[in-house]
């Protein structure tokens, strides 16, 4: 893809191939996990990525550096937190907890629960990337987050509460929502907490998130479409 845009901007006229940007939309996984409550990742946190996911998304980020350095490319790169919103996989923790629910399905928990996250609305981290690719200085890197830590245990409460307000109605055998938490053996090399700080976008481009966690979740089709 690299070589491929490099051939398209190299053939543009000199008024198109100035205003061209290549935006390279990464993760916050590349620089590992948080073992303190006040510490957060910013644009210059080492990358120590902790499994093979994290390290190929670190991979990537440094061939679009070294694209910039070596030929010029006009690159960009952003690390984002987890996003959340309409038309998510559905195997990722919200909705694959929001499906579960409705079909009466144990809730997956691993480990205790205690994992961190920040969560970004979708339609934040969209608006946010517009602003990166028409205002954002070449070769920067700016951290998207949402200021929305939550523990993956308190997730799937916030879930199983919302639930209980917009689905009563449950499935047969099925109490209470909260009664499908179940706890399952953790992942390997589960990281313990993501957090960004994303002041550096807010004080350059005036971006900032929206959204809360809980006002997200209330725009979720997944959810409110059972109402």
């Amino acid at each position: 893809m690299l070589e491929a845009a490099r051939a398209y901007w190299s053939a543009l006229d000199a008024d198109a191939k100035a205003a061209f940007r290549f935006h390279h939309i990464s993760t916050d996984e590349v620089y590992g996990d948080l073992h303190t409550a006040d510490d957060f990742f910013t644009e210059t946190t080492p990358y120590a990525p902790s499994s093979p996911y994290s390290a190929s998304k670190a991979s990537s980020d440094h061939l679009v550096r070294a694209w910039l350095r070596t030929y010029g490319l006009p690159t960009l790169v952003t690390n984002c937190s987890n996003n959340y919103g309409p038309y998510h996989f559905p195997e990722k923790l919200i909705p694959l907890m929001i499906l579960n629910a409705l079909a009466g399905k144990p809730l997956p928990v691993y480990g205790n629960g205690q994992q961190i996250r920040d969560w970004l609305y979708v339609e934040d981290h969209a608006r946010a990337l517009y602003h990166v690719v028409t205002n954002g200085a070449v070769g920067e890197t700016y951290n998207i987050g949402g200021h929305n830590e939550r523990k993956n245990l308190d997730v799937v409460r916030t879930i199983c509460a919302l639930l209980e307000e917009l689905a009563p109605q449950k499935p047969q055998g099925v109490a209470n929502y909260h009664d499908l938490i179940t706890f399952v053996d953790d992942r390997p090399g589960h990281d313990l907490r993501y957090a960004i700080d994303a002041s550096k976008i807010a004080r350059e481009l005036g971006w900032t998130p929206q959204e809360t966690f809980e006002s997200g979740m209330r725009k979720n089709r997944s959810v409110v479409s059972r109402q």
